[in-house]
């Protein structure tokens, strides 16, 4: 496929006034500034009057987790019967047949960083999938895990507070993130050992197996990070915190707060998922919610993408919520650079998606008009290499 006579908004450096794309085995191939005479086929497209942009991404999403339309049947989000459960995998939740799916392509989101919600201080690990593609959930998968979800303030508390069972307060929370943590650590240290052991005179037996510490073990190698719940400023101050302690690389989900505290999160080089950005403020520590947000944060340095928290907004309200931001102050390209290009290198995945570069998954949308005005949708869709709209 060939997409020509577009211009191109590569979300890598220099945007494209007049250019072309080539497309070949489901990957972008080819992107250039269009050239006097260019051979073209029936099954090109003629973008004369449109803007190719990325597929858009959303980095925390609970898509297919809690399915649409249905009550406890339908909610695989929290397994809320033990406040450290590091070993649950997204992969195992989700229902890629959820009819959001097709919402979320319809508008542009080819792309979703998804998992369980936040009852737990330790609550598993993500995964980040295409929203298109096979029946299967294991043919989506563009890295799994892809994070390991933690949770502070008040849903670990309000989840645990009437079973007399830990945390109940904030320090229990931390506390219960840190043993686990430590234990992992221990956990990896005694493995370590074994291993080095094997063959020599002082063989030592192999520590027991333990699901929790193993799961631990890529966010300790710095092979994923810590993707943190965290709203209020104190919150984000423990999660940073926690996270020198052991080493790890993070990145703070929500971050309401944000704006209060933007300087010192862009000296620690914090990056932010900021969202839900249409929503009310449904609980305290949401009290100094305000679209400004994200438009702080971006201009004290810090790296953001906004992301939606679906269900809590709808999948495909994505660009809506950087509409909003734009409306709080967001410089507009930013706004779709925190769509696209952030989020994937947020989420180590911007080898395969995020930007129109030779390389990348040919996952592409043309927009007639802005894709942060509301009343604006893709033209045509490309997924995968495959146009499907």
């Amino acid at each position: 496929m060939l997409i020509y006579n577009v211009k191109i908004f590569t979300a890598a450096g220099e945007n494209i006034p007049r250019g072309y794309i080539r497309i070949q085995d489901n990957k972008i191939a080819e992107v250039m500034p269009m050239p006097e005479s260019l051979d073209t086929s029936d099954g090109d497209i003629n973008g004369e009057g449109l803007t190719a942009y990325p597929g858009f991404i959303d980095i925390h999403s609970h898509i297919g987790v809690w399915e649409d339309g249905l009550g406890f049947e339908g909610d695989d989000g929290n397994e809320s019967t033990d406040p450290a459960t590091p070993n649950l995998r997204a992969i195992d939740m989700v229902n890629p047949m959820d009819r959001c799916f097709c919402e979320a392509v319809s508008a542009g989101v080819t792309s979703v960083v998804c998992g369980m919600g936040s009852a737990n201080p330790v609550g598993g690990s993500f995964m980040a999938i295409k929203t298109y593609g096979g029946r299967r959930l294991d043919d989506r998968v563009i890295k799994e895990p892809a994070a390991i979800k933690f949770a502070l303030g008040e849903n670990p508390k309000t989840v645990y507070k009437d079973r007399d069972n830990a945390p109940m307060t904030r320090m229990a929370t931390a506390a219960i993130i840190r043993e686990q943590l430590y234990k992992a650590k221990r956990y990896a240290e005694d493995m370590d050992a074994y291993f080095e052991s094997i063959g020599g005179e002082d063989e030592l037996d192999r520590p027991d197996y333990d699901a929790k510490c193993e799961a631990l073990l890529p966010l300790l190698r710095k092979e994923i990070p810590a993707h943190i719940h965290a709203h209020r400023a104190d919150d984000i101050f423990t999660a940073i915190r926690i996270c020198k302690e052991f080493g790890l690389d993070y990145v703070v989900i929500h971050g309401t707060e944000g704006h209060l505290i933007s300087s010192e999160l862009a000296k620690e080089g914090c990056p932010v998922a900021v969202g839900p950005i249409l929503c009310d403020r449904s609980k305290p520590e949401l009290k100094n919610h305000t679209i400004e947000n994200a438009a702080a944060l971006s201009k004290a340095g810090v790296k953001i993408a906004i992301c939606t928290d679906h269900p809590v907004v709808p999948q495909q309200y994505l660009p809506l919520s950087a509409a909003l931001a734009v409306r709080g102050g967001l410089e507009h390209d930013e706004a779709i650079r925190a769509m696209t290009c952030y989020p994937a290198e947020i989420a180590g995945i911007s080898d395969r998606v995020g930007s129109i570069e030779a390389g990348k998954d040919a996952d592409i949308l043309l927009f007639k008009g802005d894709p942060l005005d509301v009343q604006t949708l893709p033209v045509k869709i490309i997924a995968g290499g495959k146009l499907i709209k």
